[in-house]
């Protein structure tokens, strides 16, 4: 992310006294949890030919954690984490939503109400295509919103009640659950003649051990896409901008029965999002709108197989065949409560997915792995928001009444109350096998609630700190990764990585969220008419310079709350292509030595100021470096 001080100009913006010409369409097209190592001729045809014949991104990147919303924030915004405050899939909200302190942000209810008490807007920054949606004449732009629950909502708060853009998703008929669709809309829909409207579920789909993939869901959100959605743009005649969200493969990867994410479900699933791409693309030219469209595809992020083995942690506990011991859900808010009951035997730990019941340390575990740590639960010492490959630590600041803000005044007895707790934690986590890399809060080392922490680098290094009005949190702590002994031979090793993941999902499922480069390497490409032909573009990119690069085609003008903004993909738009390339400057920085021996190491690329986050963890703990 590039540090900007004034407010963002993007090329090809228009402004009073200069009108630009109508800018092209936009279908972004999202294939989630794809990895850019297995797309070929063979697994994708039309995904590989896309990247063939346009911008195949060679170096792209996912935003670190690498989760489904927190990268949705960056490809609706242009914007890096630190200023969305999108950290993770779960985090820590202080108050209840949906009753939870811990709620998972896949969710349009609790997208709704997190928005409405944070101002409007969660993630603080003007969102693309709701700033598209809405310009007035001459400028107008059509937008709709299609597929995975939670994401796609994301892409325009201003729409979670129901005003303007067209959401279709998971809860799309369910009453209480779904974003109303709006009245002009709807009149489109009924007149489709599409029967129900509501949305199918996933059925077995989402059974861990499945051998379904997701195809009657997404069948549904194609039919919306290909029989109401473009042909009601193609009626209106103004630009468009379409975001199409697949949840497969993720969906499929994340509870196929395989036990590997190469397997046939995985495959299918991939085929599945082809597929879909496929059928849009020739939708677009029966409708007479291919020439005219950009399709941009970026997945969220990678993928890496489930994990759960560890040698040295107290809460590993036999699975239920009894032929190993695995960790649980929770194993990382188990271990902590672990440790500080040695100081204080009152502390428990209590589910905030169960009403906050305790939960019995001889054998149970959070039901989704979150946690909240204290002697009783409106007043918690250590939150833990369980979210995968690597999870969020909060050390809530306590006042007389309750948890207050981080910024909030401190007094010195909380200062040090808070700071024992994190260093009996860090301690905790470099003792732990399954730990690979920790990064730490520098506002809190900056006022004193956590001390200087050998081994661990902070959030500012990782583009975590900046103008996000959540909460970040005080530690995040990226879990080991490794590539699978059984590796295909010829298949690239990070195609084999697997990940210890703190999940609901089984051993042998898949999972992200890891800073392995297995889960920070998606899928990225582009072709139409702004974007040149058939270039290799071998700088990096981000999902974050996708946000930015979208807004400029549709010369949008925004005005950013935060500094850590996404570069505009100049390099692979026609017209540039005599300019001279960037230098890229590959970095590895490191933290000092922190016990153990073990140290945080960071391998960046940066160009022209903008800062892209290959992979980090302890040595001996990651998958395999890229070379």
């Amino acid at each position: 992310m590039r540090l900007l001080g004034t407010a963002l100009v993007l090329a090809g913006v228009f402004s009073s006294g200069m009108i630009e010409a109508q800018p092209h369409n936009i279908v972004l097209f999202v294939p989630d949890g794809l990895r850019a190592q297995i797309v070929d001729a063979s697994t994708a045809p039309a995904l590989a030919d896309l990247r063939e014949t346009g911008v195949n991104f060679t170096n792209s990147h996912s935003l670190f954690p690498t989760f489904t919303t927190a990268n949705a924030s960056a490809l609706s915004t242009g914007h890096g984490l630190g200023d969305t405050g999108d950290f993770s899939n779960t985090i820590y909200t202080r108050l209840p939503f949906q009753g939870s302190v811990t709620p998972f942000l896949e969710n349009d209810v609790v997208l709704r109400e997190l928005s409405i008490h944070l101002g409007g807007n969660y993630l603080n920054e003007p969102s693309i295509v709701g700033t598209a949606a809405a310009l007035t004449e001459p400028h107008q732009i059509s937008t709709a919103l299609i597929g995975k629950l939670g994401p796609v909502a994301i892409f325009d708060p201003t729409a979670l009640t129901g005003a303007g853009t067209l959401v279709i998703d998971d809860s799309t008929g369910q009453a209480g659950k779904e974003v109303p669709i709006p009245p002009a809309w709807r009149k489109v829909i009924e007149d489709s003649k599409i029967k129900p409207i509501a949305a199918p579920s996933r059925g077995n789909n989402a059974v861990p051990g499945t051998f379904i993939t997701n195809l009657a869901q997404q069948q549904y959100f194609l039919e919306m896409t290909l029989k109401v959605v473009l042909p009601h743009f193609k009626e209106l005649g103004k630009p468009f901008v379409l975001v199409y969200w697949t949840r497969d493969p993720d969906g499929t990867q994340h509870t196929q029965g395989d036990n590997d994410i190469n397997g046939p479900n995985s495959m299918t699933a991939i085929r599945n999002a082809d597929g879909a791409l496929a059928a849009i693309e020739q939708t677009l030219k029966a409708l007479g709108l291919y020439d005219t469209t950009n399709i941009i595809v970026a997945a969220d992020h990678g993928f890496s197989t489930i994990a759960k083995d560890s040698d040295n942690s107290p809460s590993l506990v036999s699975t239920a065949d009894g032929t190993r011991r695995e960790l649980p859900p929770g194993f990382l808010a188990l271990d902590i409560v672990r440790a500080l009951q040695r100081a204080d035997a009152n502390i428990k730990l209590f589910d905030p997915e169960d009403d906050n019941k305790p939960v019995d340390l001889g054998g149970g575990h959070p039901s989704k792995g979150n946690g909240i740590i204290g002697v009783e639960p409106r007043f918690p010492q250590v939150v833990v928001a369980s979210n995968g490959g690597s999870d969020l630590i909060y050390l809530p600041t306590l006042g007389p009444k309750g948890a207050i803000r981080d910024e909030g005044k401190i007094s010195s007895s909380e200062r040090l109350r808070i700071r024992t707790l994190g260093q009996r934690i860090s301690d905790m986590l470099f003792e732990r096998d399954y730990v690979s890399g920790l990064f730490v809060n520098d506002r809190f080392i900056k006022d004193g609630r956590l001390g200087r922490t050998p081994g661990a680098l902070t959030l500012s290094d990782i583009g975590l700190m900046g103008a996000a009005k959540t909460l970040p949190p005080a530690f995040v702590v990226n879990f080991r990764s490794y590539v699978s002994s059984n590796c295909d031979a010829g298949r690239p090793v990070l195609l084999c990585a697997k990940e210890i993941s703190d999940t609901t999902y089984q051993a042998g499922g898949g999972m992200h969220g890891s800073f392995s480069r297995a889960d920070t390497w998606n899928f990225m490409a582009a072709r139409g008419p702004d974007f040149r032909s058939r270039y290799v573009d071998e700088l990096p990119a981000s999902n974050a310079d996708i946000g930015m690069t979208i807004a400029s085609l549709l010369q949008l003008q925004l005005t950013p709350k935060g500094k850590l903004t996404g570069r505009l993909l100049t390099e692979a738009l026609r017209g540039h292509e005599n300019d001279p390339v960037p230098q890229v400057e590959r970095r590895t920085q490191a933290s000092e030595v922190g016990p153990g021996g073990l140290k945080t190491i960071l391998k960046t690329q940066t160009v022209n100021g903008h800062t892209y986050y290959d992979e980090s963890g302890f040595p001996g703990r990651m998958a395999a470096m890229l070379n």
